[in-house]
């Protein structure tokens, strides 16, 4: 059966003109006649049967269906740019994944984990863009995404098949400074190497809480699960809408916050952040690697074996 793709050069000619709303500036781009690139578009209006330009006294201007195809043209062009110039990277041997990921667990869980994927699979490159919502992995160039939902988001995704990675629990973390002021607050005696060993539930509720205006609940469900009752600033604090703001937040000294370890490992491990409360609480939420729902192409199916082997490992060394 015969395939309806038009050719490159009339795409390439259409989505420049499309950009521009010009035929002369997307013939300057594309070093050619603005004539050539008119016969391009008519010949592409001619094979797809559709106006994709309104012609005025003025010039063109897009017409609703050009407009709309337009933005797909784009994409492709700029995957097909970006994959060919992948295959001209690495010579034809590995390849590239495109990944869309929520942007505080990529730059803070999977980023400083790239050198480990680079040591054991130097033929993988991932790209990555953040996205924190579903979307439909026929309209994006995306091959994979990183995902933080609950398992009812996530069955609800269609067309694809998720692989879970790790469960998002949750523990109350400080500086250091304010956990020491208010264990002396509390009268409780803290030698030598014991400031770092936390508080008990109860003494939390009496401290400045910080609150993560995506888990506008998340003190509430914590004191509930740890059996604490009066806990009258459960609902109060400031709120910040990213866990990279709560966790500097709380590095400076301005309240508790509940934070999933695996997002502050660096801020752990400088010691700009201590837990408070030994207690964790397992979230309703999970990260998952989601991908379209077929065999996956060997590069990502060796990228979601590392992923996997990540996330048992643990904390970063």
């Amino acid at each position: 059966m015969r395939r309806h793709l038009p050719s490159t050069q009339a795409l390439a000619c259409f989505e420049a003109a499309a950009r521009h709303e010009s035929y002369t500036r997307a013939s300057q781009e594309l070093a050619l006649t603005q004539s050539a690139v008119s016969r391009q578009i008519l010949a592409l209006e001619e094979q797809l049967g559709v106006q994709l330009f309104r012609r005025t006294r003025h010039g063109v201007v897009l017409t609703p269906a050009g407009r709309h195809y337009g933005q797909q043209v784009a994409r492709w062009l700029q995957g097909l740019e970006r994959d060919t110039l992948d295959v001209m990277a690495h010579q034809g041997h590995g390849g590239a994944i495109s990944l869309a990921a929520v942007a505080t667990f990529a730059t803070r869980w999977l980023i400083p984990r790239l050198p480990l994927l680079a040591a054991r699979h130097p033929e993988i490159v991932v790209h990555i863009e953040t996205q924190t919502r579903p979307f439909l992995f026929t309209d994006t160039a995306f091959d994979a995404a990183l995902y933080a939902g609950t398992p009812e988001q996530v069955a609800n995704w269609p067309g694809v098949q998720a692989q879970l990675l790790m469960q998002e629990d949750v523990v109350p973390v400080c500086s250091p400074r304010l956990l020491e002021t208010a264990a002396q607050q509390l009268g409780m005696p803290r030698g030598t190497g014991r400031a770092h060993q936390g508080l008990p539930p109860p003494a939390l509720a009496r401290l400045p809480l910080l609150q993560q205006s995506t888990r506008p609940y998340g003190w509430r469900q914590w004191f509930d699960a740890m059996g604490v009752s009066d806990a009258p600033r459960a609902l109060e604090g400031p709120r910040y809408e990213l866990f990279s703001m709560t966790a500097a937040a709380a590095a400076h000294g301005l309240g508790i916050a509940l934070m999933p370890p695996m997002l502050i490992e660096a801020e752990i491990a400088r010691g700009e952040l201590v837990v408070a409360c030994p207690r964790p609480l397992r979230g309703e939420r999970g990260y998952y690697l989601v991908s379209p729902a077929q065999p996956q192409p060997p590069v990502l199916a060796a990228f979601a074996g590392w992923l996997q082997d990540m996330a048992v490992a643990g904390p970063l060394a």
